[in-house]
């Protein structure tokens, strides 16, 4: 969350930045409550400085045994206006904190203006689009026709948008989530962390799904409990209020989870395939930096991304996300896109952001210079490493082949027990 004392003193900036996001979000009434708070607080400072003048001068009357019921009887009367006093500034903090829980980070200088995905900047493209001497297919035909995706049994077993794994394509599958992690972690010098699938709602909140997504959280009855939407929200808690040594940052760590989500506001898109599933699979990247290093790990975190594809041989393209289209928590997000010849669109794969202290604020996460001193809120980065079940999307629509067959990226062979192409079907 943004610092309150930064809301009170930059209205105008904080209202600029609602306006470029495109948010309809109006802070006047925490301006005016802010304002209220302070008059109540001077109103108690001084009821409570005459309380405490009044209360000696009864102690001196009593003492000199002086009539002083009259001291007594108004005490009882500022008493119990302080009392009301504190009870409004308490409704006032937590009607200020709601209010300030549900403004988004402050965007970084250098996002483009722009009002939705439409006006996302591409920045670099890599690889080639695939010329195929055939028309490509859609992943759900290669995939169901290969025995390697079973959408029929999942419906069956839970409902849509859940997708049963088989064969070659529950090996592949693992065969990705392997590769990412070894990458990560021994290209890349990320710690691997495996973390509860299983979180509370402080957690959801210091990452900021809650309050403002609660309706694309799936929550478990009677409980505190919510499956997490992405490893970022366990991993990144990991260090919630804590105090972390200087000396220890950056701190990079790289986690598997499957990754869970009700896509209540997806209004219908991708819902052929595994592109946008309830239940997915993800390897997600998350770092705890330096506030003067964020933005040179932020591009690093981006080439750890773009790293997976590069070695997997999918063509791909970087967008700098403007405005508009850029997330609550962010100050600055990049999207990697992959393409997908059978849908004829790229499609995004990964996501990259800075939130700078927004999430450290929200989950109470610093660091203590190593000379001492006051300590200072870390900043947080993530972004997915990449998700596991749209690089199958990738693989099976550019490696396909004319007679149904997919070819293995040779990357991924060995993890694959040297298996270099799914047969065609019959074969």
């Amino acid at each position: 969350m943004l610092d309150i004392r930064f809301i009170r003193n930059n209205p105008d900036r904080v209202r600029e930045n609602l306006r470029r996001r495109n948010s309809s979000l109006d802070i006047e009434e925490f301006v005016l409550l802010d304002k209220k708070r302070r008059q109540l607080l001077e109103e108690s400072e001084t009821l409570k400085n005459r309380r405490n003048t009044t209360s000696a001068r009864i102690a001196e009357l009593k003492k000199k045994k002086e009539e002083c019921d009259h001291l007594i009887a108004e005490m009882k009367d500022v008493g119990a206006r302080i009392k009301e006093l504190d009870s409004e500034l308490a409704d006032i903090a937590e009607r200020s904190r709601e209010i300030v829980l549900s403004i988004p980070n402050m965007l970084d200088e250098s996002v483009p203006d722009g009002s939705d995905e439409s006006e996302n900047v591409t920045i670099r493209e890599h690889g080639d689009i695939p010329d195929f001497p055939f028309t490509p297919r859609p992943h759900w035909e290669v995939g169901v026709d290969t025995g390697m995706l079973d959408f029929e049994r999942a419906a069956k077993i839970t409902g849509s948008r859940f997708v049963v794994y088989r064969g070659y394509g529950a090996r592949l599958e693992r065969a990705l989530i392997n590769f990412m992690l070894d990458t990560h972690q021994t290209r890349h010098r990320y710690t691997e962390v495996m973390p509860p699938v299983i979180v509370n709602s402080a957690s959801l909140t210091g990452t900021g799904q809650l309050p403002k997504f609660e309706e694309d959280l799936f929550r478990l009855n009677y409980r505190d409990y919510y499956l997490i939407p992405t490893a970022e929200v366990p991993v990144t808690n990991l260090h919630r209020d804590e105090i972390i040594p200087e000396k220890h940052l950056p701190i990079h760590y790289a986690a598997y989870t499957p990754c869970f989500r009700s896509e209540a506001g997806s209004h219908g898109k991708d819902v052929r395939g595994i592109v946008r599933q309830h239940q997915f699979n993800k390897v997600e990247l998350v770092k705890f930096v330096k506030p003067e290093t964020s933005y040179d790990e932020l591009e690093a975190l981006l080439l750890d991304a773009e790293d997976i594809l590069k070695i997997l041989e999918i063509p791909y393209r970087v967008i700098v996300l403007c405005s508009g289209d850029t997330g609550f928590s962010s100050a600055k997000t990049y999207d990697i896109e992959v393409w997908l010849p059978g849908q004829d669109r790229f499609c995004e794969i990964s996501s990259c952001s800075n939130f700078e202290d927004f999430q450290a604020r929200r989950a109470n996460i610093k660091y203590r210079p190593e000379g001492g001193g006051k300590a200072r809120f870390v900043h947080t980065l993530n972004g997915s490493g990449l998700a596991v079940g749209r690089t199958m999307v990738a693989i099976l629509e550019n490696f396909q082949q004319e007679d149904g067959s997919v070819r293995i990226p040779q990357a991924l062979v060995p993890y694959m027990g040297g298996v270099k192409e799914i047969p065609a079907p019959g074969n």
